[in-house]
């Protein structure tokens, strides 16, 4: 059915509006200190997964958490799924160290997340 395959959800970022309160509570959930501490993102690894921590949704507005599927082929993946009926909400682009990222709503407006590390 699909010529890229996803490697699962790895990556879920959170919305908070008070990132030193957040990051007490993920800190204390997680049971881990962030890996990434600055101003504008934390970011925890635990139990092979990154949990995220963006002040104010961020950029990109976020409103709810957004899981973030890993592929091989983030382009061939937003083809796949554009075609399927997926819209672009966030074109493909490289958030630092080669890590690119995008979101596509589902037909129901709900946001799925696609990460592609290089």
């Amino acid at each position: 059915m699909t010529s890229s395959s996803t490697q699962g959800i790895k990556t879920v970022l959170h919305p908070v509006s008070d990132l030193a309160a957040a990051k007490k509570v993920y800190a204390a959930l997680l049971g881990v200190p962030p890996l990434s501490d600055e101003s504008y993102y934390v970011g925890f690894e635990a139990a092979g997964q990154h949990i995220g921590l963006v002040p104010g949704g961020g950029p990109q507005g976020m409103t709810s958490p957004v899981a973030y599927w890993h592929v091989p082929d983030i382009e061939a993946k937003l083809a796949e799924v554009t075609a399927a009926g997926a819209t672009v909400k966030e074109s493909a682009h490289d958030v630092g160290g080669g890590r690119l990222v995008a979101t596509v709503t589902d037909p129901d407006g709900n946001v799925l997340g696609l990460l592609q590390d290089r």
